[in-house]
């Protein structure tokens, strides 16, 4: 009951809402002044913050990489993105209650949680407020709880050189006050979770200043990035962690994601799923049912894949890799790629049968596996709606690995002793060939990762620099696919034109039978329209050209399911696209609150 008192008074819904403390509470009510008492109450009342602000679902993002049947409203554009009344990501109620922490944690007699509890409250306030500076930009913020009568709620937007410098505020203290422990905590934050977010948020806004160009008083681009780097560097000098490994090149990278555990090696945070407590999510689902969306990467992120002994794949097959069919393409690839997709010979964890890509569950053809686990897991029903039970990355030692990399890499320091701990250390877990400074000072950058039609004409240097950070983002691309940042990482490289960059799948070169499994006999069929349906054994897909399976030249070419709507899609906006608009809502509410550059609400304050 205690609890449920609490929790009412505090979960308001937004920071402009009419709700406040009131000055006298009934005596027959628990007040604040009651509760924060102990370790329990604190550890009850900011326990919501896991759940509330750590991204449970980051596998079914939308984005130049990954699509669906239905694109999402950032991939169509234009008028598909709308101002919203409210919502739209400006809810500030999860930042009142960490500030209400904060405010009572010292009515706690247990000082040793407090130090903790205060510590955990502003790893949180750090969290909350990255993700409204990637959203929105320039914030209004706010360290103290408020209610409906404060002037302060109706304050103008502070700048987001004023936010990050308290951002880092923040996250300092957590990490250096002692309340962290430096120990393994998989599903608590610790000292290390607090770096880790540190070089994340510090990483994005090095790079979005500059390739954005902003210049701000206070730091510049190169603060950030040096910060970014430090905070990663900690964690590979002093941190328990290293990348999972049992030395099996050929399956380490799938098992780390569908394993029903976290593991505490690589994964410095995890949010737990169980089938004995009923935590679930759909990623397992999410690329085996039609009924989820039927999502498949785009032929542009396979590309990007090196070959087996480093070399680009567009470079090795100069000509023939644009009508390399499926079963060609996939040869003799960086071992990720037959980790992260269904390839000839893929069997499921557990499983002895060898399946093909489904073609009626993946919209092109390049069917996911990443998060799918083994078919016994779950009870044996993992294969429903929202049944996965392995544990969802926040934070993993690979991405530390990458963000310090990149850091460097934009700050054109990077050397052979850093990417010997960084990319060379992954690229070791699945048997790839390292990566040196000779290679990238020699080599001009590979043309399809610098490319307008494909890859980030924007970056520019020396030779080696523009290869070090083309091969970075390669390198982050490839590893942290469905994990959440290719969105944010576009945004921060000023490279939203990837999204207008060709969605498609794989290629056909006619009609015919197929062997996309790699077995003896043909497991799909394409047919011309209006020809008499071929007849097929069990097991075997028979699709007619041009309803059930659509390609971009008719009777031959790359899988093109948003063919009839490619039209209807609008251009990345560069002048609005990288920032979301504040709900019109609130700024009726707030007159001080100003509109994001290309949005229009209607509201000339």
């Amino acid at each position: 009951m205690k609890r449920l008192i609490i929790l009412a008074a505090t979960l308001i819904a937004g920071l402009s809402a009419c709700d406040s403390l009131l000055d006298k509470e009934p005596l027959d009510r628990v007040t604040q002044f009651d509760y924060f008492k102990t370790r329990s109450d604190l550890e009850l009342f900011s326990n919501p913050f896991y759940d509330n602000l750590l991204d449970k679902t980051p596998y079914d993002e939308q984005n130049d990489l990954l699509v669906q049947m239905t694109l999402s409203d950032v991939l169509y554009g234009g008028d598909k993105r709308t101002v919203p009344n409210t919502g739209g990501g400006w809810s500030w109620g999860n930042l009142r209650r960490i500030n209400t922490l904060l405010e009572y944690v010292d009515q706690c007699e247990d000082k040793k949680a407090v130090t903790e509890y205060t510590a955990l409250a502003k790893f949180f306030r750090a969290a909350f407020y990255f993700d409204k500076v990637k959203r929105f930009g320039d914030v209004p913020w706010y360290e103290v709880q408020l209610g409906s009568a404060d002037e302060a709620l109706y304050k103008p937007r502070d700048s987001r050189e004023l936010i990050m410098t308290n951002m880092i505020k923040d996250i300092d203290e957590a990490i250096n006050s002692g309340g962290l422990t430096e120990d393994i905590s998989t599903y608590r934050v610790n000292k290390w979770a607090a770096l880790a977010l540190k070089a994340r948020f510090c990483l994005f806004e090095g790079t979005y200043r500059k390739y954005h160009g902003i210049n701000l008083e206070g730091h510049d681009y190169t603060y950030y990035l040096e910060e970014a780097a430090k905070a990663a560097k900690t964690i590979i000098d002093e941190g328990p962690y290293k990348l999972y490994s049992t030395k099996n090149p050929d399956k380490d990278y799938m098992m780390l994601f569908a394993q029903e555990n976290a593991s505490t090696e690589e994964y410095i945070l995890a949010i737990r799923n169980s089938y004995e407590a009923q935590v679930y999510h759909n990623a397992t689902a999410y690329t085996l049912l039609p009924t989820q969306g039927r999502p498949g990467y785009t032929r542009k992120f396979i590309n990007m894949y090196l070959m087996k002994d480093g070399k680009a794949f567009t470079d090795k097959f100069k000509t023939e890799w644009q009508t390399m069919p499926f079963t060609e393409e996939v040869k003799d690839r960086d071992p990720r790629l037959a980790q992260s997709i269904r390839t000839p010979g893929y069997k499921r964890i557990g499983a002895k049968r060898v399946q093909g890509p489904d073609l009626g569950v993946t919209i092109t053809g390049y069917q996911p596996i990443k998060f799918v686990q083994d078919t016994t897991a779950s009870g044996g029903q993992i294969d429903r709606n929202d049944r996965s039970t392995c544990d969802m990355p926040v934070f993993r030692y690979a991405e530390v690995l990458l963000n310090y990399a990149e850091a460097k890499a934009e700050l054109g320091s990077l050397s052979d002793d850093d990417l010997n701990i960084t990319i060379n250390e992954i690229r070791s877990r699945v048997g790839m060939p390292a990566l040196t400074m000779k290679y990238l000072h020699d080599k001009q950058p590979d043309w399809y990762l610098s490319s307008e039609e494909y890859g980030y004409p924007n970056v520019t240097g020396s030779n080696e620099i523009v290869n070090a950070i083309l091969e970075i983002r390669r390198e982050r691309t490839v590893e942290l696919i469905q994990e959440g940042f290719r969105l944010q990482d576009l945004y921060r490289w000023k490279a939203g034109y990837c999204i207008d960059q060709a969605i498609s799948g794989m290629y056909f070169p006619g009609p015919g039978e197929y062997k996309l499994a790699g077995k003896e006999t043909a497991d799909l069929i394409l047919y011309k329209a209006g020809e008499t349906k071929p007849q097929a054994g069990e097991g075997v897909s028979v699709y007619e050209l041009g309803s059930d399976i659509i390609l971009s030249e008719g009777n031959k070419g790359y899988v093109y399911y948003h063919k009839t709507v490619e039209n209807l899609r609008t251009p990345f906006n560069e002048e609005r696209d990288y920032l979301y608009p504040i709900p019109s809502g609130e700024r009726s509410l707030n007159p001080n609150l100003t509109q994001n550059p290309g949005w229009s609400d209607g509201l000339d304050f």
